[in-house]
């Protein structure tokens, strides 16, 4: 089976992105889902260039594959979580500008994703206007990304205005389906608020996978968990996956356990591990 797993760097604030990487890899994960941010690799750094490679060389040490992550919450305004987003009132071309260099660290980085979200819709707003803020923000993205070969992949997140799988595939219906434009399941919003099972949310997305998050949730609780203290059935989950065809990384997503580390990260690696063993490889038939 191909499916590989990774851990995020938004469960390790408080390691210096070296010593993330040596217990990351040290745990057997196969990569890392990289959130850009000041402790570990600022996308506005005078020298972001020569960072990037050095992390690049720093990846490519311990064998790691990486996916970029942009959902870091104070990275354009120190005093509101999050904001600007592609559907805020103003700013926005701020958060363009973010997920541009997002798309350009992630060349460098050799990323097989660069993940990112719709944000809140602004109280007032209708919908077809999120819309068309949505589409007119993400297109400069996807250009970035089409000249420099980045997949892109967009997460449908509770309570933004792309808050579900239908809702992202929609979305990419508007931009015109662009082969580069994936999306990224975190597997415990299916639990929490989608209205099919983790599952069947999983064989709706099908092969426009392009990146995965693992975590835990409850039914209509936006609360990342260890995995095991939810909802989630994970090996359902991996086998969805799996009969998918997904070949990408599932990064563990706990960006509220930074605290603890090095066990979580320990205790998630043996969970998924445990799920992965009862997953049947994929059926042959399917594949074709």
């Amino acid at each position: 089976m191909s499916l590989r797993l990774g851990y995020g760097t938004n469960g390790f604030a408080g390691h210096r992105l070296t010593d993330a990487c040596e217990v990351i890899a040290g745990l057997g994960d196969d990569g890392l889902a990289l959130t850009l941010d000041q402790p570990h690799l600022d996308p506005y750094a005078d020298d972001v260039t020569a960072r990037a490679e050095e992390v690049r060389s720093l990846l490519d040490s311990y064998a790691l594959a990486v996916v970029v992550e942009t959902g870091s919450r104070y990275v354009l305004d120190p005093w509101r979580k999050h904001e600007p987003t592609l559907v805020s009132d103003t700013g926005r071309e701020r958060r363009v500008d973010l997920l541009c260099r997002a798309v350009r660290i992630g060349a460098a980085l050799g990323a097989e994703a660069v993940s990112f979200w719709s944000g809140t819709t602004p109280p007032g707003v209708p919908a077809e206007q999120a819309w068309a803020r949505l589409v007119d923000g993400i297109g400069p993205v996807l250009d970035e990304a089409a000249a420099l070969g980045v997949t892109c992949a967009f997460e449908p997140e509770p309570g933004m205005a792309v808050d579900t799988v239908a809702a992202a595939l929609e979305l990419r219906r508007r931009l015109g389906a662009p082969e580069h434009l994936r999306l990224t399941l975190d597997l415990g919003h299916l639990v929490c608020n989608e209205p099919l099972a983790p599952a069947d949310s999983v064989a709706l997305a099908g092969d426009l996978i392009g990146n995965v998050q693992v975590d835990d949730m409850a039914r209509d609780v936006h609360e990342h968990l260890e995995i095991g203290t939810g909802e989630l059935d994970l090996a359902a989950a991996f086998q969805a996956l799996v009969d998918t065809g997904y070949a990408g990384l599932a990064s563990v997503e706990l960006p509220r356990h930074s605290h603890a580390a090095p066990s979580v990260a320990r205790s998630s690696m043996q969970a998924m591990r445990a799920a992965l063993a009862q997953v049947r490889p994929r059926d042959p038939v399917q594949a074709r």
